[in-house]
C-alpha cells in the first residue's frame, strides 16, 4: 500500500504511514459515530523553525487507511484571550457534546465545545480552564492536556510538561475543575516523565503513558486508580526520528491502536512532523508489547476478514501455528489463536491468487521466510519483506482439491513442513509434495 495525496477539507485521502500527506503532529484520537477522528497540531501552518502553529487540524476515517481532511475546526483565535502556539490538543465526547482542550501561550489550557466533531467549536468559558500563575501546582508548562472519562462518569484532565505530570478532576460540565491539581506519582524506576501524558483503561487497569524526553521514548505505568500512584512497566514506543515524541491510544472496532508522530515526508523535520499509526498489542498479563515503527502502519486486514487455519494434508491432526515467532505444525495449540490466520491480498502482489498470512492475535505480523526458514514478523514495509511474505496460491501438489503456496521471489520453492518445522523448499518427491499441501479450514 502506498500513500496518496491528501486533498482539501472534506475529501478522502489514501495513506499508510504517514497517514496523510500534510504536516501534522500531536495526535489525539476520538472514536465516535463509527469513525476514528484525529485532532492534531497543524504543522503545515508553522514557520518551520519553531512549534508556532496557530491552528488544529482534524482527520477522520472508518477504515484507518483512507482519511478525510476536515480542515482546521479550531485555532488560537477560538480563544480570544490567547495569543499564540496551538500545541498538542485533546478531544472527548460526553452526552452528545464534543469538548476540545487546547494548550496555548505555553501557560494556559482552554476548553471549547461543539455539537459536531468537525466544526462549530466555541470557547466554553471565556477564560482559561488551567492557567499558570492563577492556579496552584500547574508546573512551569501546563501543556499537553488529555481528557479522560472513567466508566463511572468521573472525568479527569491530565496535563503537564517540563517533567511535571499533573491531573485534576473535571466536573460533569467538562469545563470546570473540582479539587486541587495533583502531582502524578510514578514509581518503579524506568523512564522519567517529560511531557505528552496520556490515559487509557483496559480490563480495569489504568495505563498512563508519556514521553521520557527530547528525544524520548513513550513509556507507560499502570495503576488500579486513575489518580495513581502508578508503577512503571516499560517502553511502548522507542524514540522517533525527531526531537519530540507524542502519542494517543484508543480501541476501535475491537482492536487497539497507537497514533504517533515521525519525520516521514520530504521537507519534514523537528517542526514539520507527520502522523503515523500502528497496532497496539497486549500480553496475556496485561503488559503492552513494544511497538515497531513501520511504513505500512495499519494497512493490513480488517476485523471482518475471515479467520482460517492451515491443516497439514498428510498429518491431519496438525495445523500451521506460531510460537515465540517460530512457525511449525502442531497438534495441540494453546492459545488457539496461534494457529489462526487471516488470508489477505498479497503484500507484494494483490492480484487474485496471491496471498499473505496475517496472524489473528498479532495483527500486523505476517508469515515470512528468510534464508528459507519461516518466522512470524512485523511488517516493516520494505519490498523485501513484502516479497518474502507473499505466496501464489496453487492447486495442491499432492491433491488438486487441496492447496499449495508458491513463493513469489523463489518460484521453485513452496511452503512445506519438515520435521514439523515450516520451510521454503523445492519439491521433488511424493513426500515433498504431501508436505507442501494443505487444507484451508475455519
Amino acid at each position: 500500500m502506498t500513500a496518496g495525496l491528501v486533498a482539501g477539507a472534506g475529501t478522502p485521502a489514501q495513506a499508510a504511514n504517514p497517514l496523510v500527506q500534510r504536516f501534522a503532529a500531536d495526535p489525539s484520537i476520538l472514536v465516535a459515530n463509527g469513525r476514528m477522528y484525529i485532532y492534531a497540531t497543524d504543522d503545515q501552518s508553522n514557520s518551520g523553525t519553531y512549534w508556532d502553529s496557530n491552528a488544529w487540524r482534524l482527520f477522520s476515517s472508518t477504515n484507518l487507511t483512507s482519511w478525510t481532511d476536515h480542515g482546521a475546526p479550531l485555532s488560537v483565535s477560538t480563544f480570544r484571550w490567547a495569543t499564540q502556539y496551538a500545541w498538542a490538543p485533546s478531544a472527548v465526547l460526553r452526552n452528545g457534546t464534543y469538548y476540545f482542550y487546547g494548550p496555548v501561550d505555553r501557560t494556559k489550557i482552554g476548553v471549547a465545545r461543539s455539537s459536531s466533531p468537525t466544526g462549530g467549536f466555541s470557547d466554553a468559558r471565556g477564560n482559561p480552564l488551567i492557567e499558570r500563575g492563577r492556579d496552584a501546582n500547574t508546573g512551569d508548562e501546563p501543556i499537553d492536556p488529555m481528557a479522560f472519562v472513567d466508566d463511572n462518569g468521573q472525568a479527569y484532565l491530565y496535563f503537564g510538561g517540563a517533567r511535571a505530570p499533573r491531573v485534576v478532576r473535571l466536573n460533569s460540565d467538562m469545563i470546570s475543575t473540582s479539587g486541587s491539581i495533583q502531582t502524578i506519582s510514578i514509581t518503579g524506576g524506568g523512564g522519567q516523565f517529560a511531557e505528552a501524558g496520556h490515559m487509557h483503561k483496559r480490563n480495569g487497569t489504568y495505563y498512563y503513558s508519556y514521553s521520557t524526553g527530547w528525544p524520548g521514548q513513550i513509556a507507560y505505568a499502570t495503576s488500579s486508580n486513575p489518580l495513581g500512584p502508578f508503577t512503571y512497566r516499560g517502553v511502548i514506543l522507542d524514540s522517533v526520528n525527531i526531537n519530540t515524541n507524542h502519542h494517543s491510544i484508543a480501541q476501535y472496532n475491537g482492536r487497539w491502536y497507537i497514533a504517533y508522530q515521525r519525520n516521514l515526508r520530504s521537507g519534514g523535520g523537528n517542526y514539520k512532523r507527520s502522523l503515523a499509526m500502528e497496532y497496539l498489542n497486549y500480553n496475556s498479563d496485561g503488559t503492552i508489547q513494544r511497538v515497531a515503527q513501520t511504513s505500512t502502519g495499519v494497512g493490513g486486514s480488517t476485523p471482518t476478514t475471515p479467520v482460517n487455519r492451515l491443516q497439514s494434508y498428510n498429518l491431519t491432526d496438525r495445523y500451521v501455528r506460531h510460537v515465540d515467532h517460530d512457525v511449525r505444525i502442531d497438534a495441540s495449540v494453546s492459545p488457539a489463536q496461534d494457529a489462526q490466520w487471516r488470508l489477505v491480498p498479497g503484500l507484494s502482489n494483490a492480484a487474485n491468487g496471491y496471498v499473505s498470512f496475517e496472524s489473528v492475535n498479532f495483527p500486523g505480523y505476517y508469515l515470512r521466510h528468510a534464508d528459507y526458514d519461516f518466522s512470524l514478523a512485523q511488517n516493516d514495509g520494505s519490498s523485501t519483506f513484502n516479497a518474502d511474505a507473499t505466496f501464489r496460491r496453487v492447486a495442491g501438489l499432492a491433491d488438486s482439491a487441496a492447496v499449495s503456496f508458491q513463493s513469489v521471489n523463489f518460484t521453485d520453492r513452496y511452503i512445506r513442513h519438515s520435521n514439523y518445522v515450516l520451510r521454503l523448499d523445492p519439491v521433488s518427491t511424493a513426500t515433498d509434495r504431501a508436505d507442501a499441501t494443505f487444507r484451508i479450514t475455519s
